[in-house]
């Protein structure tokens, strides 16, 4: 059954209110369209499939111009989402400092300073497209779902994560050099692009931030970056990175990570609670404070299963954090999932890899799109979150919100029927967009 589009719940209508300076009157109605059917749809995502989900006179080629051509910004709908992030979450950062403060014993002499750290992850995912016609941007990408390099698009993707709330940032493609010469259009590598993340992102007021990727992204010119905004940085390592050992001579040589990890006893590992939602699971770690070449200054990780694993199946970490402790670190490192969750609630909840569009510009918009309504879900998860005690999926969330529309809906029929309608009259109007 279709939709009404005029049948929203009074928090995503408040909700899509931040994005009205963005759009045009004719373009506000292709925007609430996208919205409402990317909510409700069960099968993929295209834009027939999205127009299959509401009651409204839309075609696919308006749609499909909405996506390609409209002269919308998808620059200044991230920026109205970060306005209402921050205001949402400045009382609440007030409020930590205040629980900060509570908690510090009393002492003579000044009060130690109180910090609120906000965490911003990057990453990026593949979206296969196996079977799509050429599309711009299309490239062979390395899926991690399929284990092999896939056709599609590379989505660089960051998200900052304050007092449990998530921002998702610009959508970004990623281009391979090839297929930047093939179009005519500049090359960025994926470090280019997370320098300029780091660059440009502004954090709320009074908090300090965190930058937290994989091993991709640790290199010399991202570190750099992070570290000359007075930020930290925590990322995967490598295991053929090198990193400086003191002899017992007093002699100083690089060796490779893994290599040192080897020469470790079962001793040197000490058990450490990784954090997950689950509530946690042990496994042993070792930190050591060294210098990792074209880094500088910083901790290493070396975490194992069991104390006697072998050398393979050790992973490594490093972190500019000179002095926090072994479970600090871990707890840094482990709040990385959440852009690998972003990932997967984007595409099974959301399609964000189902889209049929052909422009660069309209896979992007289609993305930005999709995390508008990402940013809304997750609002309300953590409302839900709160009021239940207990952790809500995002999925769960989605559920939530359609049974609410689905309520007003058929509120709607009854509230007809017994007004005199006609099933006729009321099946004409909702009758969807796309048969």
């Amino acid at each position: 059954m279709a939709h009404l589009v005029l049948l929203q719940t009074a928090s995503l209508r408040q909700y899509m209110q931040i994005a009205c300076d963005v759009f045009s009157l004719p373009q506000w109605k292709y925007f609430v369209t996208v919205l409402l059917g990317m909510l409700k749809c069960d099968e993929t995502r295209t834009l027939s499939g999205i127009l299959r989900q509401v009651a409204v006179q839309r075609t696919v080629s308006g749609l499909s111009r909405f996506l390609q051509q409209a002269p919308w910004s998808i620059e200044a709908l991230t920026n109205q989402r970060q306005k209402h992030f921050n205001a949402l979450v400045a009382p609440e950062v007030v409020q930590a400092h205040a629980d900060q403060r509570a908690q510090q014993p009393r002492k003579r002499g000044r009060r130690r300073q109180t910090v609120v750290t906000g965490y911003l992850a990057l990453d990026d995912s593949t979206c296969v497209q196996a079977y799509a016609c050429k599309m711009e941007g299309q490239g062979w990408h390395y899926s991690s779902s399929d284990k092999r390099s896939m056709p599609g698009h590379s989505l660089f993707q960051s998200v900052y994560c304050l007092l449990g709330r998530q921002l998702p940032l610009t959508p970004q493609m990623y281009r391979q050099k090839t297929v930047c010469e093939k179009e005519g259009v500049p090359f960025r590598s994926k470090i280019d692009m997370a320098v300029q993340e780091v660059e440009t992102f502004v954090p709320p007021a009074d908090t300090h931030t965190h930058v937290l990727a994989d091993s991709w992204y640790v290199a010399k010119q991202v570190w750099r970056a992070v570290r000359q905004r007075g930020w930290d940085f925590t990322g995967g390592l490598k295991s053929n990175r090198q990193l400086r050992i003191t002899l017992a001579d007093g002699q100083r040589l690089w060796q490779r990570v893994d290599h040192y990890a080897a020469g470790l006893t079962p001793d040197d590992f000490q058990p450490v609670l990784w954090p997950s939602i689950e509530g946690g699971r042990w496994v042993y770690g070792y930190l050591v404070r060294t210098r990792i070449k074209k880094l500088g200054a910083c901790q290493v990780l070396i975490v194992k299963p069991e104390p006697d694993a072998p050398p393979g199946a050790a992973r490594y970490w490093v972190t500019s954090r000179l002095t926090d402790s072994l479970a600090q670190v871990v707890a840094a490192v482990a709040m990385r999932w959440v852009i690998e969750v972003l990932f997967a609630d984007f595409k099974e909840l959301l399609g964000a890899d189902h889209y049929q569009v052909r422009s660069a510009q309209a896979i992007v918009r289609f993305w930005a799109i999709g995390l508008f309504l990402y940013q809304y879900l997750d609002e309300q998860r953590v409302s839900l979150q709160r009021q239940r005690g207990v952790h809500v999926t995002l999925g769960e969330t989605r559920t939530w919100v359609r049974q609410q529309h689905t309520d007003l809906l058929l509120n709607w029929i009854v509230h007809q029927a017994a007004q005199g309608v006609s099933a006729a009259h009321i099946q004409d109007c909702l009758r969807p967009a796309l048969l």
